[in-house]
């Protein structure tokens, strides 16, 4: 087992020259996929901020207006 770490090891250090070529396209798949990511975490963020605050804030209204129907 330990021989097959090592040596799984070495074979990643082993640099070799690599003929691709990547077109402009690749790059824009990429950046669209950074920015797809970016926006589902603030996506994410938002939501578990902002629907609790609207549930409080909805709440603290529905109890203003059952006072206020209670003293009419």
């Amino acid at each position: 087992m330990l021989k097959l770490i090592f040596s799984s090891f070495l074979l990643c250090l082993i640099t070799s020259s690599s003929f691709a070529y990547l077109g402009p396209g690749v790059g824009g798949g990429v950046i669209a996929a950074a920015i797809g990511v970016i926006v589902a975490i603030f996506a994410a963020m938002f939501g578990l901020i902002w629907f609790p605050i609207k549930r409080l804030l909805k709440k603290r209204k529905e109890k203003k207006d059952y006072k206020q129907n209670k003293i009419d």
